[in-house]
């Protein structure tokens, strides 16, 4: 349990921990290239952390992940990867078991079982196992292979052309790490053009991969390539830079920089309704690190009153993430705020349209829960509160973010889940208190 008491004034320049989602990529995609990947600015918090155990319980040598060092991974090719001993956990990461799925299915003859915490055993896998089985996979898991425990038996993949129900990164990277190994080519269409890490970093590693379509939603991949090792630098992740971003627009007297921030543009839907805000937000330095845009951000406290924003489905692959800190956002913005497209959100860590509802509806916001949004209605005095962030990390920061803005002193019970994509967290609210 951790106490927080209103704050004026967050000032000074901090980085954010690595993109959690080339975190895990770069992890992956070097387990199976040829020769040794290094890696810079890898996230080293426990869903990362998760996805390197199983690689390595496969035969894959990955040195330790810690803070500030240089991880390495000693590759074994796209068909090295041993059949393990033991059961596969992922932990609470659903990426970590999602991208796995797809790495997995045509390791033919061999067998895996993926599981994880209680959380991830509850959330839906048939989204990914579906796809996949129309390229001849074999996945078996509890509630017709919804949910983990999930038995792989690998197999002899065919590509395919397949349309994704929902504009998700996981899904297609799943079906993109099967197709390296079918016979013949897979395409990928999704309805919406989700974040795109997993494209850029392919094809640095020298898969034959195409994306065309209208704004690239069509993904076209051809077996036969050999990925080489590669030196990835990891950007600062947007989604935590979120939680500073937000507080130096709401909290007086306050100026905050944030460097070495990915800027890629399936990710900056955030500065996007910020925009719509009216809020303080500069982008400088502005530079690109293999292949990835990135720059630092400036926010400062916003003088007059905020003006309230919309989201609806066509961003919100751009800021799925960002939402919990968003609707924080919209408590203080001037009128409704909507959000919409968001049924996603109800299969994270948590359902956390509900938790954010609930936890702040605790400090007394007013926020109308729809099947697949929120209805925010801005202006609300919050006060502080007993709060709980669910074990969710998102859920948890958000809510610090909202205490430090609230008349009297908050408690949060398991802050500690913050660790999850942010083990400094609490360290950088502290110092930019000082």
């Amino acid at each position: 349990m951790r106490e927080l008491h209103p704050k004026d004034g967050l000032r000074g320049t901090l980085k954010v921990p690595g993109d959690k989602s080339i975190s895990h990529r770069a992890l992956l995609f070097g387990a199976i290239a040829e020769g040794k990947t290094q890696i810079d600015g890898l996230l080293p918090a426990e869903d990362p952390v998760s996805t390197a155990n199983c690689l390595r319980a496969m035969g894959v040598s990955i040195s330790p992940i810690l803070k500030g060092q240089t991880v390495e991974v000693q590759g074994v090719g796209l068909d090295g990867l041993q059949e393990p001993n033991e059961i596969l956990n992922c932990g609470n990461s659903g990426t970590t078991m999602r991208l796995l799925l797809g790495l997995l299915v045509g390791k033919e003859g061999r067998h895996f079982v993926l599981s994880g915490d209680k959380s991830l055993c509850g959330r839906p896998m048939q989204r990914v196992g579906q796809p996949l089985k129309v390229m001849g996979a074999q996945v078996q898991g509890r509630c017709d292979g919804n949910l983990a425990p999930l038995a792989v038996y690998g197999q002899k993949l065919h590509g395919a052309v397949i349309g994704t129900p929902v504009a998700s990164a996981q899904i297609k990277s799943a079906i993109l790490l099967a197709a390296l190994t079918a016979e013949g080519p897979t395409t990928v269409i999704e309805p919406a053009h989700s974040r795109d890490h997993s494209e850029r970093m392919l094809k640095a590693f020298g898969a034959n991969l195409e994306v065309g379509g209208e704004m690239g939603r069509h993904i076209t991949i051809r077996p036969g390539s050999t990925l080489k090792g590669q030196s990835v630098v990891v950007p600062g992740d947007i989604s935590s830079a979120a939680f500073w971003l937000i507080a130096g627009v709401l909290i007086p007297n306050s100026e905050i920089t944030i460097e070495n921030v990915g800027l890629n543009p399936t990710r900056t839907g955030i500065l996007e309704v910020m925009e719509q805000m009216q809020a303080n937000v500069q982008i400088i330095n502005k530079r690109d690190i293999a292949g990835e845009p990135v720059g630092d951000l400036r926010v400062t406290t916003h003088t007059g009153p905020l003006k309230p924003f919309t989201i609806t489905h066509e961003i919100m692959p751009r800021l799925i993430d960002e939402v919990p800190i968003l609707t924080v956002a919209a408590c203080f913005c001037h009128g409704e705020s909507y959000i919409s497209g968001a049924s996603e959100l109800r299969v994270k860590e948590t359902d956390r349209l509900a938790v954010m509802t609930r936890q702040l509806s605790l400090m007394g916001a007013k926020i109308d829960e729809k099947p697949d949004g929120l209805i925010v209605h801005g202006v609300t005095k919050l006060h502080g509160s007993k709060l709980d962030s669910e074990t969710d990390h998102r859920v948890a920061m958000s809510l610090a973010i909202a205490s430090l803005m609230a008349k009297g002193s908050s408690t949060l019970i398991q802050s500690e889940a913050a660790a999850v994509s942010y083990p400094d967290f609490w360290k950088d609210l502290e110092d930019l208190q000082h």
